[in-house]
């Protein structure tokens, strides 16, 4: 039993996975309980009466491909929202163990722990140094009943790049201790490389991947995470066994052929330049105090008035988001970069 296993909730180490319909299309199947007739107008090609494959392996394939990664590397889940909730469920006992997130940062870390009954520590980002990660603070903070430490980079809703050094020394200094998870969902938004092809160093560090921003299919719910083989193992335990359907099956592996990630790159570029020329622009409106730099797709501004701000928008028919909610962010909204005409748009609203 390797450290990885000791680390899991003895009793998902222990369960015995769920034991789903043999998959093997190839034969007529009258051993799942399926309707043998397509519903009308059912135009998909495996036909929506079968279930569909458990972790199809089509899918994984592609995006093993896409990410350059080992297959067995990777889990497909319902957005990287299911893969945060079935990492918590697998390593955290409700009452006793905990996690570990740098606020201001995305909320379903907190909120997935908290409904497995898991305890958060906060170690927040450094304000006063671009939210900045502050990495001895993060490693004073782990203590025994830590089992995952949460980071996000691009980090969401700042914007910025974690340091990429201080990532690998806190996952070397966890290492048998507990899990380090970076969620990369803006990173392809960045000029850097993804942490992946480091998981082969440190087998407690775990990276999430979507297709949810840079391909433009939030709507399919259609996540990844990529971690060791024997962490990979145990969520199958726990994920449910008919977790991608059929419809985004067929739509997702269509949309990942090279001629449609070439779209990709380009929406990609074009997005990078809009941010720029929108993060000038904004920083230049009267009552904008500050835009910080972003490697998203999106920008954070501080503002003298952030709800007349949020309230001039809404009259030009936009919607931003106010993050007030975190103290780290007084008077901050995040704005999503739209299209070249949604973004002058919101430029005259606040001019």
């Amino acid at each position: 039993m390797s450290w990885l296993t000791e680390l899991a909730r003895p009793e998902i180490v222990a369960l015995e996975a769920y034991s789903f319909a043999a998959w093997e299309p190839q034969l007529v199947r009258l051993h799942a309980n399926e309707l043998p007739w397509r519903a009308p107008g059912d135009e998909t090609r495996a036909g929506l009466n079968r279930y569909p494959e458990p972790q199809p392996r089509a899918l994984i394939e592609r995006l093993a491909a896409l990410y350059a990664v080992p297959a067995e590397r990777l889990l497909v889940a319902r957005g990287s929202d299911e893969a945060i909730d079935l990492l918590i469920r697998a390593f955290c006992r409700a009452g006793r163990d905990a996690v570990l997130v740098c606020p201001p940062t995305f909320g379903m870390y907190a909120v997935a722990a908290r409904i497995q009954g898991a305890a958060v520590h906060a170690v927040p980002l450094r304000a006063q140094d671009d939210f900045a990660l502050d990495e001895q603070a993060v490693l004073r903070s782990c203590s025994a009943e830590v089992k995952i430490v949460f980071l996000c980079s691009p980090n969401n809703p700042t914007g910025n790049l974690l340091d990429f050094a201080s990532i690998l020394r806190i996952a070397r200094a966890l290492d048998g201790r507990a899990l380090l998870v970076v969620d990369e969902a803006y990173v392809e938004f960045a000029h850097v490389e993804s942490l992946v092809r480091h998981i082969s160093m440190h087998s407690n560090l775990c990276v999430l991947r979507t297709l949810s921003k840079a391909h433009g299919l939030a709507g399919a719910r259609c996540g990844t995470l990529i971690a060791d083989p024997e962490i990979i193992a145990l969520l199958k335990k726990v994920i449910a066994p008919y977790a991608i359907t059929q419809l985004t099956l067929e739509a997702v592996l269509r949309l990942l052929e090279p001629e449609q990630l070439a779209a990709v790159a380009a929406r990609i570029a074009q997005i990078r330049a809009e941010r720029e020329r929108l993060a000038e622009s904004v920083a230049r409106l009267p009552g904008v105090r500050h835009v910080w730099s972003s490697a998203a797709n999106f920008l954070l501004a501080q503002f003298a008035d952030a709800g007349e701000a949020l309230s001039r928008a809404r009259a030009a028919q936009l919607l931003v988001r106010d993050v007030r909610m975190h103290p780290e962010l007084p008077e901050a909204l995040r704005v999503t970069i739209g299209s070249h005409a949604q973004n002058q748009r919101l430029l005259q609203a606040w001019s």
